[in-house]
Protein backbone atom coordinates (compact mmCIF):
# COMPACT_ATOMS: atom_id res chain seq x y z
CA UNK A 1 0.00 0.00 0.00
CA UNK A 2 1.54 3.27 -0.61
CA UNK A 3 2.26 5.98 1.69
CA UNK A 4 -0.26 8.45 0.56
CA UNK A 5 -3.04 5.52 1.12
CA UNK A 6 -1.63 5.02 4.70
CA UNK A 7 -2.17 8.27 5.64
CA UNK A 8 -5.32 8.84 4.29
CA UNK A 9 -6.54 5.80 6.52
CA UNK A 10 -4.66 6.87 9.10
CA UNK A 11 -5.98 10.62 8.93
CA UNK A 12 -9.99 9.08 8.29
CA UNK A 13 -9.52 7.21 11.23
CA UNK A 14 -7.87 9.86 13.55
CA UNK A 15 -10.91 11.99 12.37
CA UNK A 16 -13.80 9.18 13.05
CA UNK A 17 -12.18 9.29 16.44
CA UNK A 18 -12.13 12.70 17.12
CA UNK A 19 -15.40 13.36 16.38
CA UNK A 20 -17.25 10.36 18.39
CA UNK A 21 -14.94 11.11 21.14
CA UNK A 22 -16.70 14.80 20.72
CA UNK A 23 -19.86 13.74 20.10
CA UNK A 24 -20.04 11.57 23.05
CA UNK A 25 -18.67 14.13 25.31
CA UNK A 26 -20.80 16.94 24.23
CA UNK A 27 -23.59 14.81 24.62
CA UNK A 28 -22.38 14.06 28.46
CA UNK A 29 -21.81 17.44 28.80
CA UNK A 30 -25.46 18.59 27.20
CA UNK A 31 -27.34 16.06 29.37
CA UNK A 32 -25.73 16.84 32.47
CA UNK A 33 -26.25 20.84 32.29
CA UNK A 34 -29.63 20.90 31.03
CA UNK A 35 -32.05 22.05 33.88
CA UNK A 36 -35.18 19.98 34.45
CA UNK A 37 -38.45 21.38 35.19
CA UNK A 38 -41.61 20.51 37.33
CA UNK A 39 -43.91 23.35 36.96
CA UNK A 40 -44.40 25.68 33.81
CA UNK A 41 -46.15 29.05 34.74
CA UNK A 42 -46.35 32.27 31.73
CA UNK A 43 -46.93 35.56 32.78
CA UNK A 44 -49.03 37.87 30.28
CA UNK A 45 -49.53 40.56 33.26
CA UNK A 46 -46.56 43.11 31.71
CA UNK A 47 -47.42 42.30 28.78
CA UNK A 48 -51.16 42.90 28.83
CA UNK A 49 -50.44 46.14 30.31
CA UNK A 50 -47.99 46.94 27.61
CA UNK A 51 -50.00 46.09 24.36
CA UNK A 52 -52.79 45.10 25.90
CA UNK A 53 -55.96 42.13 24.44
CA UNK A 54 -55.86 40.01 22.55
CA UNK A 55 -51.84 40.02 21.80
CA UNK A 56 -51.60 39.06 25.76
CA UNK A 57 -54.44 36.29 25.93
CA UNK A 58 -53.04 34.92 22.72
CA UNK A 59 -49.19 34.48 24.25
CA UNK A 60 -51.57 32.89 27.21
CA UNK A 61 -52.79 30.35 25.43
CA UNK A 62 -49.81 29.09 22.88
CA UNK A 63 -46.78 29.62 24.90
CA UNK A 64 -47.41 27.14 28.05
CA UNK A 65 -48.53 24.16 25.78
CA UNK A 66 -45.17 25.07 23.15
CA UNK A 67 -43.04 25.30 26.27
CA UNK A 68 -44.24 22.00 27.68
CA UNK A 69 -43.84 20.55 24.09
CA UNK A 70 -40.36 21.92 23.86
CA UNK A 71 -39.09 20.96 27.31
CA UNK A 72 -41.20 17.41 27.30
CA UNK A 73 -38.03 15.52 28.10
CA UNK A 74 -37.16 17.66 30.78
CA UNK A 75 -39.86 17.59 32.90
CA UNK A 76 -39.72 15.69 36.01
CA UNK A 77 -41.00 15.70 39.87
CA UNK A 78 -37.71 16.94 41.09
CA UNK A 79 -37.16 19.77 38.67
CA UNK A 80 -37.06 23.69 38.85
CA UNK A 81 -40.24 25.35 38.63
CA UNK A 82 -39.94 27.57 35.32
CA UNK A 83 -41.84 31.23 35.10
CA UNK A 84 -41.82 32.85 32.20
CA UNK A 85 -42.63 36.44 32.07
CA UNK A 86 -43.07 38.25 28.74
CA UNK A 87 -42.89 41.89 29.13
CA UNK A 88 -43.06 42.94 25.79
CA UNK A 89 -44.09 42.13 22.42
CA UNK A 90 -44.38 44.06 19.15
CA UNK A 91 -44.63 43.13 15.26
CA UNK A 92 -43.20 45.36 12.96
CA UNK A 93 -45.17 46.90 10.27
CA UNK A 94 -47.06 44.84 7.49
CA UNK A 95 -44.97 46.26 4.42
CA UNK A 96 -41.45 44.72 5.00
CA UNK A 97 -38.39 46.86 4.75
CA UNK A 98 -35.94 47.07 2.15
CA UNK A 99 -33.07 46.29 5.25
CA UNK A 100 -34.36 43.18 5.79
CA UNK A 101 -35.24 41.42 2.33
CA UNK A 102 -38.97 42.82 2.05
CA UNK A 103 -39.40 41.00 5.89
CA UNK A 104 -40.35 42.91 9.09
CA UNK A 105 -39.35 41.78 12.15
CA UNK A 106 -41.53 40.73 15.20
CA UNK A 107 -39.99 40.46 18.78
CA UNK A 108 -40.77 38.76 21.97
CA UNK A 109 -38.83 39.95 25.38
CA UNK A 110 -39.02 39.26 28.91
CA UNK A 111 -37.61 37.20 31.70
CA UNK A 112 -36.97 33.29 32.53
CA UNK A 113 -36.72 32.37 36.14
CA UNK A 114 -35.46 29.16 38.08
CA UNK A 115 -34.45 29.24 41.21
CA UNK A 116 -34.93 32.84 41.39
CA UNK A 117 -32.25 33.50 39.06
CA UNK A 118 -33.44 35.98 36.01
CA UNK A 119 -32.18 35.33 32.74
CA UNK A 120 -33.41 37.74 29.99
CA UNK A 121 -35.19 36.02 27.16
CA UNK A 122 -35.56 37.27 23.63
CA UNK A 123 -36.56 35.69 19.99
CA UNK A 124 -37.58 37.11 16.80
CA UNK A 125 -39.19 35.97 14.20
CA UNK A 126 -39.53 37.35 10.04
CA UNK A 127 -42.83 38.36 8.52
CA UNK A 128 -43.73 38.41 5.12
CA UNK A 129 -46.33 40.34 3.85
CA UNK A 130 -49.31 38.79 1.27
CA UNK A 131 -52.36 40.23 -0.35
CA UNK A 132 -54.53 38.05 2.62
CA UNK A 133 -52.57 39.45 5.77
CA UNK A 134 -53.09 42.55 4.35
CA UNK A 135 -57.14 41.70 4.59
CA UNK A 136 -57.32 39.11 7.17
CA UNK A 137 -54.89 41.73 9.84
CA UNK A 138 -56.18 40.01 13.15
CA UNK A 139 -55.74 36.17 12.22
CA UNK A 140 -51.99 37.68 10.12
CA UNK A 141 -51.55 38.99 13.92
CA UNK A 142 -52.70 36.15 14.97
CA UNK A 143 -50.27 33.71 13.57
CA UNK A 144 -47.34 36.24 14.01
CA UNK A 145 -48.09 36.08 18.02
CA UNK A 146 -48.21 32.00 17.91
CA UNK A 147 -44.97 32.10 15.42
CA UNK A 148 -43.36 33.98 18.02
CA UNK A 149 -44.35 32.00 20.71
CA UNK A 150 -43.09 29.08 19.27
CA UNK A 151 -39.69 30.65 18.59
CA UNK A 152 -39.01 31.79 22.31
CA UNK A 153 -40.16 28.26 23.70
CA UNK A 154 -37.58 26.89 20.90
CA UNK A 155 -34.66 28.74 22.06
CA UNK A 156 -35.51 28.06 25.92
CA UNK A 157 -35.69 24.27 25.23
CA UNK A 158 -32.90 24.15 23.52
CA UNK A 159 -30.45 26.11 26.16
CA UNK A 160 -30.06 29.16 24.79
CA UNK A 161 -30.20 31.50 27.67
CA UNK A 162 -29.83 28.42 30.26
Amino acid sequence: MSTSRIFNRLALAASLALALSVGAFGQGALAQSAPTFRDIHVDVQPLRANAGDPTATWVQQDLPGQLAQALAGRITRDGAPLTVRIDYLTLGPPAGEMLHAGATLDNILGVAVINGHETPIRATTSFYTNPIAQTMIEQSNRDRVAQLSQALAYWIAHGAYF
